[in-house]
């Protein structure tokens, strides 16, 4: 495989993501988020799919969000200037896992009321990546966050995680598997890429990805 160049959407990424990255915002009502500013992608996912994992892995950092055993961890959509606040050219937004949670109803009710909201009336918001547990492959509710954004017209692509708990033999399967289930979906991406935040598998694509967006939005950076 030839090397990639050090100028190319690979390696901007990697320096894009290796620079300024902290929190700035908490929402959980839709009266409470920030003004409408730089681009932002989400993500979302399962309670405990390992997506603090993954955003501290993308940005190179131990705590950038926290990590915990306990489904329902995030409680709100927390955002994350990637770049100097007040000037950042990209958001990262950490959206509330959805399906068990160990909370109560009115609460997971709240919190899919503020999504809702969030992905319908977010001019700012240029991609959702959902994530999806890399060991088990699609599951209810993840159709059913499908179902929302293509409602919402959100553009999405699914990055699956835990790639080092995976067979080798398994993971073509999988992603062949997730790629079938997205096929007649009018807002999904048809790439789906596989992640370890343990070994740092795919993290590199997804960044590179992430400045592709940029680009086609005509971020400067």
């Amino acid at each position: 495989m030839a090397e990639r160049e050090p100028d190319d959407l690979f390696e901007r990424g990697r320096k894009l993501f290796a620079g300024n990255c902290e929190f700035i915002w908490a929402a959980s009502k839709i009266d409470g988020l920030p003004p409408i500013g730089p681009a932002e992608i989400a993500f979302a996912g399962r309670s405990n799919v390992g997506k603090s994992s993954l955003l501290n892995a993308l940005t190179g950092r131990n705590s950038l969000a926290r990590t915990s055993n306990t489904p329902g961890r995030t409680q709100q959509l927390n955002f994350f200037a990637l770049g100097v606040p007040g000037s950042e050219p990209l958001r990262l937004v950490d959206m509330p896992g959805y399906g068990y949670a160990a909370v109560s109803k009115e609460k997971i009710s709240d919190w899919t009321k503020l999504m809702h909201a969030y992905l319908q009336g977010r001019s700012s918001l240029m991609r959702v990546f959902v994530l999806v547990d890399g060991r088990h492959g699609l599951k209810p509710p993840d159709l059913e966050m499908f179902d929302l954004l293509d409602i919402s017209a959100m553009p999405y692509q699914v990055v699956l995680t835990k790639k080092d708990e995976v067979k080798k033999g398994e993971i073509e399967a999988r992603i062949e598997s997730v790629q079938a289930g997205l096929i007649k979906r009018p807002a999904a991406h048809p790439e789906v890429l596989f992640t370890s935040s343990e070994t740092g598998e795919g993290i590199g694509e997804l960044r590179e990805g992430i400045m592709r967006l940029l680009v086609q939005r005509g971020v400067e950076i």
